[in-house]
């Protein structure tokens, strides 16, 4: 995606393709000790929020399967499964716990 608006800025305005094709990348080393920075910055803060709501989660208990919730949220069409056929009815993705 990068490459196509270089392109484009190529085609309408040449001198600005080649400065932008020097000074991106120079750019990116300019701003590399901030993203270190930043990145110093949140790692800690996200240890500490995740020790915050560890009693929350530990008290929410263990959680149902997916099967329940997609039973839930999308019941099984009337007259499924058809008669006779596999799978017989309780079995499957529908299967409620």
């Amino acid at each position: 995606m990068f490459f196509l608006l270089w392109l484009i800025l190529l085609f309408f305005c040449w001198p600005l393709a080649l400065v932008a094709l020097v000074m991106i990348p120079l750019l990116w080393l300019l701003l590399l000790p901030l993203r270190i920075l930043g990145l110093a910055i949140h790692a800690p803060l996200v240890i500490l929020w995740t020790l915050v709501l560890l009693p929350f989660v530990l008290l929410r208990g263990p959680r149902h399967t997916h099967h329940y919730y997609y039973a839930q949220a999308y019941p099984p069409p009337p007259g499924y499964p058809p008669p006779g056929q596999y799978p017989p009815p309780g079995y499957g993705p529908y299967r409620r716990w």
